[in-house]
């Protein structure tokens, strides 16, 4: 099969970035299957999860105005999960960096903007992989949305923006941090910031100076908005950002992406300076 090159200078630059951005996707899929252990962490970590918060502390948790817990919980591990993503991203562009892959990427003739749309396409991927994985889980446990077709897939979509947003930052961790043993001690940070928002508990139920940090915690927006679209139990809160949670829901992630990626785009091309 002839491939067919645009003559046009944009179109060609256009064509370029986009084929070497999917040999890129191309080299992180092939990587995992050569690497089935890191996979099967990746997708097996958000299963022991769901049954972990969802049996054995859900019997202790209390929903605000009533509810099962695990209606309640699933949202937020969707949403933990989609965060807990960047630590994979941050480590994979350090240990690229540490072996001087992404020096070779910067000798070679591609675009260089296959290097990141490489890396946050192929996370993405992997990303709706595990919550294709992690929505079969929590519909086997009981799980189940009430919000129908179209809030469903807006609830799916935004759980993958707010990955989206967050490669960005694992991407600019990646480039900043110098070994893969500093990206894996970045879940020392995510982990307090995770328990610190509605994921597992409402804010209002924790105590009065925690609850303001908590409710405009990001991760608790796409919470929060999650549950609505999917019709499950919410976090009942009353404050400004917990009554605009579908708002902020795109908000958040709009703004992370807003400063991190281009952060990540000039972290890359200073790389060799």
């Amino acid at each position: 099969m002839t491939t067919v090159v645009p003559t046009n200078r944009r179109a060609h630059h256009a064509y370029w970035a986009l084929a070497d951005c999917a040999t890129l996707v191309l080299r992180t899929l092939l990587n995992y299957r050569r690497q089935p252990v890191a996979i099967l962490w990746q997708l097996g970590f958000p299963i022991v999860s769901v049954l972990l918060y969802g049996f054995v502390f859900g019997s202790a948790m209390q929903v605000p105005g009533g509810g099962d817990y695990k209606d309640f919980l699933m949202p937020g591990m969707f949403t933990m999960t989609m965060t807990f993503g960047l630590m994979n991203t941050a480590t994979a562009v350090v240990a690229d960096s540490g072996r001087g892959v992404m020096d070779r990427f910067r000798s070679m003739p591609m675009a260089p903007s296959a290097v990141t749309t490489g890396r946050g396409a192929s996370d993405l991927l992997v990303a709706a992989a595990e919550l294709a994985i992690l929505a079969a889980t929590a519909l086997a446990i009981g799980w189940t949305s009430e919000g129908g077709v179209g809030g469903t897939l807006l609830a799916f979509g935004l759980l993958l923006l707010l990955r989206f947003s967050l490669i960005w930052v694992g991407v600019w961790c990646g480039l900043v941090l110098p070994n893969t043993e500093a990206a894996g001690a970045l879940y020392a940070v995510i982990f307090p910031i995770t328990m610190i928002s509605s994921v597992f508990v409402a804010p209002s139920l924790m105590p009065g100076w925690l609850a303001p940090v908590a409710a405009w915690n990001p991760i608790s927006s796409t919470v929060a908005a999650t549950r609505e679209l999917f019709g499950n139990p919410g976090a009942a809160g009353g404050s400004w950002v917990e009554q605009h949670a579908l708002l902020m829901a795109a908000l958040w992630p709009l703004l992370l992406t807003a400063v991190f990626l281009p952060l990540a785009v000039r972290r890359f091309q200073r790389l060799s300076r």
